[in-house]
């Protein structure tokens, strides 16, 4: 059997970490994720889709994510069935998060300093080509591999 979600989408709150009675953490959140299509003329639907996260994962999300941030959930699809304040019975569907991302970039997530685009790139220097050598090549002039067949049926 198989059991497995994967969203992205922006947390619709801040998450609150919660402890169990017996000391165990766990937060729950919904994501807002945006369908992969849209009909002319209509406006971009989106699900907001409950997820509930234990243990390490809930205190990682209730640090390093607040309401708007992009998030990436892995985990498997759970339904509970209750009754609400009025007697009524009620099924519960959500994802238990085994592994949750950052989505959106440092800037967007708090979690860095300046976007990519602000800081400098890399300088690389050139010209000094000690340590390398020039392969030799067979008749057919390609690379040093082509032609070396060893009966698989591949050319490589």
């Amino acid at each position: 059997m198989l059991n497995c979600a994967v969203i992205m989408g922006r947390l619709t709150a801040d998450p609150e970490l919660r402890t169990t009675n017996s000391g165990i953490s766990v937060t729950s959140f919904t994501v807002a994720v945006d369908r992969r299509y849209q009909r002319q003329g209509e406006d971009k639907q989106t699900d907001f889709i409950n997820v509930v996260a234990w243990r390490q994962t809930a205190e990682f999300v209730s640090r390093y994510f607040h309401k708007g941030s992009m998030i990436a959930v892995q985990g498997s699809i759970q339904t509970r069935n209750y009754e609400d304040r009025n007697g009524n019975k009620r099924t519960a569907v959500e994802i238990v998060a085994d592994n949750v991302s950052f989505c959106g970039s440092k800037a967007e997530t708090g979690t860095g300093a300046a976007p990519a685009a602000a800081r400098p790139a890399p300088a690389y220097q050139s010209g000094n080509t000690e340590g390398f050598s020039v392969l030799p090549t067979n008749d057919d002039d390609a690379f040093p591999f082509a032609g070396a067949d060893d009966d698989d049926g591949l050319p490589f």
